[in-house]
């Protein structure tokens, strides 16, 4: 079954919800005032996400566009950033403070939404979902955790 000119319509759907989704708030979810909480949240879920990617760099977090927040029985946080490539080699620095990467062939960036189940009373954290855009071409889409 070809998908014609237009690629892969799953893919295309999901980019669009990705899209769409920057714009709306969630029911349940409200924006986040605890930037403590935050932080320690963001955390989390880069050291997640590099260490499952196979990018011989690190990334950091470049901007955080969105964190929104919603109390269970614990605390769920939905978070949208955009994270680059830094200029640390994934296995050469012990330095949490790396630069963003500069040079043109090594720049790279995504737009990711986390959303991460948290008690932050106890240090527990589980990244529920992760999905990430390329942002420069928002068409490259990687998903690396589903709920556990």
């Amino acid at each position: 079954m070809g998908a014609g000119r237009w690629g892969n319509p799953l893919l295309l759907l999901a980019a669009l919800a990705l899209v769409l989704g920057r714009h709306q708030q969630w029911p349940g979810f409200q924006d986040s005032e605890s930037p403590r909480n935050v932080n320690a949240t963001l955390t989390f879920l880069l050291e997640n996400y590099n260490n499952k990617s196979n990018d011989s760099y690190l990334f950091g977090i470049d901007k955080l566009l969105r964190s929104q927040v919603q109390l269970t029985t614990g605390v769920e946080y939905l978070i949208t950033v955009k994270i680059s490539r830094t200029k640390c080699k994934r296995n050469s620095t012990k330095n949490r403070s790396c630069p963003i990467q500069t040079k043109k062939n090594l720049k790279k960036s995504f737009i990711c939404d986390f959303l991460v189940y948290t008690l932050p009373w106890m240090n527990h954290y589980q990244l529920w979902n992760n999905s990430c855009l390329d942002s420069k071409h928002m068409s490259k889409n990687l998903t690396f955790a589903g709920r556990s």
